[in-house]
């Protein structure tokens, strides 16, 4: 069958790992380029998604049969608690544009990815499928976890009233090649990482913002694009999926930290300041229902990962996401 697969945010973190799947598993094999299939990774200089004409145009353009909705307004802890109202327009517009002109075109399939800060703030743990919505979300990320959720009450009202095969996929925090290593508003792999480089290259100390303490899943890019790739051909269920490590793999950030500074090669000084704000302390996720229907995966022991995505950075430090090409407005 011929399929053209259009993945949005297709040049960012998750997207690059998509191409990077499916250009190098063997051809036919489950996650690897099926007979007949087209891929599109757009970036967003091809239509800003936020805008109705500019969204349709971009689907006139490459007339998708499915479609892996990756582009979202995304930060780090500081940039969403700045920005509240931003992300959540911003992100409600973008969702509503690709889900709407997905529907308007007869896209056979459509994936978006959610984030497990859709959660309620105060939950029982482990998180799993059924909990999305059973009270408020964090504070520090009150705009985009409503932005985010409400996709998942979308998908649920497109299924019911049109019979669309919408679904959602939540993704434990991401990182790995292609990630955003800007320092203002980059997650806690990718800011941590640049930090080291930084203090190293220039033979500072290496200070990291808060405790260390607090828990985290973190999932390899390359390992989350296999469970998109898995979920586009065998997942039909309108209701999301956690896309995780299991639960018995959470990692501390002075855990993380270690493993960077070892990576790195860093032996410089390196210190946690403890003034700075933690976050959530843990917000453990199950993959039950994920094991339970793919079989048998296997996920990227983290320090390997970790090494892969610091020798990526190393390489490509001149042109990746460091903020420093950033425009000044």
């Amino acid at each position: 069958m011929s399929a053209l697969i259009l993945v949005t945010g297709g040049t960012g973190l998750v997207g690059q790992a998509i191409k990077y799947v499916i250009e190098t598993e063997p051809e036919g094999s489950r996650f690897g380029k099926k007979p007949g299939e087209k891929w599109i990774f757009a970036s967003s200089s091809e239509g800003d998604l936020r805008d109705a004409e500019q969204t349709k145009k971009l689907f006139e353009k490459y007339k998708p049969t499915h479609v892996i909705h990756l582009a979202a307004l995304v930060g780090g802890l500081f940039k969403n608690m700045k920005y509240k109202a931003t992300f959540l327009r911003d992100n409600t517009l973008i969702n509503d544009n690709v889900l709407h002109t997905s529907h308007l075109t007869g896209v056979t399939k459509l994936i978006s990815c959610l984030s497990t800060c859709v959660y309620p703030d105060k939950v029982e743990y482990p998180l799993d499928e059924t909990k999305i919505h059973l009270g408020l979300p964090h504070e520090s990320n009150f705009g985009y976890a409503h932005a985010k959720r409400m996709v998942d009450i979308a998908n649920h009202a497109y299924k019911d009233q049109f019979g669309s095969n919408f679904t959602s996929a939540i993704p434990t925090n991401v990182f790995g090649p292609h990630d955003n290593f800007d320092l203002e508003d980059a997650h806690v792999i990718p800011a941590l990482l640049h930090k080291c480089y930084l203090s190293k290259k220039n033979g500072t100390p290496f200070i990291v913002g808060g405790t260390g303490k607090p828990l985290r899943q973190f999932i390899y890019s390359r390992d989350l694009a296999k469970l998109f790739i898995w979920q586009l051909r065998e997942y039909d269920d309108v209701e999301p999926i956690i896309f995780s490590v299991g639960e018995d793999e959470e990692v501390s950030i002075k855990q993380v930290t270690d493993a960077i500074v070892k990576a790195m090669d860093f032996k410089g000084e390196y210190t946690f300041d403890t003034t700075k704000a933690d976050g959530q302390f843990r917000k453990p996720a199950s993959n039950k229902k994920l094991l339970s229907l793919i079989g048998d995966f296997q996920f990227t022991p983290f320090e390997k990962a970790l090494d892969e995505t610091v020798k990526w950075f190393l390489e490509n430090y001149d042109t990746a996401r460091t903020g420093k090409n950033r425009k000044t407005t």
